[in-house]
C-alpha cells in the first residue's frame, strides 16, 4: 500500500474542516434538496479554490468532501485527512534560542506536548517578562518574532479572524528605510489570540500572519 503524500497545511484543513460542517449542518436542518444541493456545489468550489495546485489523487482526496451524505461520514471523511497533514517543523529548546539569541533565559513552551501537525504557528507567553513569543516557516526557514504584550478584552484577533481572548502584540520592525537614521524605530501592532492552541485551531488563512512576520523581520515576498 502507497503512503499517502502530504499536502494539506493545517490552516488548510481548518479551512476544510469548516466547508465540511457547513455541508453537515445543511444537510440535516435543511429540507429542500435545491439548497443542499447549492451548498453542496459551493463546498466543492471553495475547497478546490483552495487548492489550486492540486494533482490527480490530491483532487480526489479534496472532492470527497462534497459527496459527504450519510451521518458519520463527515467525521469519518475529516479523520481520513489526517494521513494527508503536513507538520510544523519540529522544533527543539537549541533551535528556538538561536531564534532568540538576545534572550538567556528564554522560557520554552512545553515541546513534548505538541501536535505538529495542527500547528501553523508556535506562540506562547512569558509572563515574567511580559512578552510573547511567535515562530513561523517563513520561505522554507523558521522565524522567530518577540514583543510586548498587553492583554485586553474579548476582541477580533488578526490571526484567525475569530472573536476571542486577545492581547495587543507589539514587536519592533527589523527592517529600516534606506535613509533612515540610526536610532530609527518602528513598531507593529495587531490583536492577537492569547491562547495560540485555539488559534492555530481557528486559522484558515495565513495570508494576515505571513505579512505581519515579513514586515517584523524585513522580508520581502520571494
Amino acid at each position: 500500500m502507497v503512503k499517502p503524500f502530504p499536502f494539506i497545511r493545517n490552516h488548510q484543513y481548518n479551512f476544510i474542516k469548516k466547508q465540511v460542517d457547513l455541508l453537515e449542518r445543511a444537510c440535516h436542518s435543511v429540507t429542500d434538496p435545491k439548497v443542499v444541493e447549492s451548498v453542496r456545489y459551493s463546498v466543492h468550489f471553495n475547497i478546490m479554490e483552495a487548492f489550486p495546485g492540486a494533482d490527480g489523487l490530491q483532487k480526489q482526496v479534496l472532492e470527497k468532501a462534497s459527496t459527504l451524505r450519510a451521518e458519520g461520514e463527515f467525521r469519518h471523511y475529516l479523520h481520513s485527512l489526517e494521513l494527508y497533514l503536513t507538520e510544523f517543523p519540529e522544533v527543539t529548546g537549541k533551535q528556538l534560542a538561536k531564534l532568540f539569541p538576545k534572550n538567556k533565559k528564554l522560557k520554552l513552551p512545553d515541546l513534548t506536548a505538541i501536535d505538529y501537525r495542527y500547528v501553523t504557528y508556535l506562540g506562547w507567553v512569558d509572563i515574567a517578562t511580559n512578552k510573547l513569543f511567535i515562530v513561523y516557516r517563513l520561505n522554507g526557514q523558521l522565524a522567530g518574532i518577540e514583543g510586548r504584550y498587553l492583554p485586553t478584552n474579548k476582541s477580533v484577533c488578526f490571526v484567525c479572524n475569530r472573536h476571542a481572548e486577545v492581547a495587543l502584540f507589539t514587536a519592533v520592525t527589523r527592517s529600516k528605510p534606506a535613509n533612515a537614521s540610526p536610532d530609527y524605530y518602528k513598531a507593529i501592532g495587531n490583536y492577537l489570540c492569547v491562547d495560540s492552541e485555539v488559534c492555530n485551531k481557528n486559522i484558515t488563512d495565513v495570508t494576515a500572519l505571513d505579512k505581519f512576520v515579513r514586515e517584523v523581520v524585513g522580508t520581502h515576498e520571494s
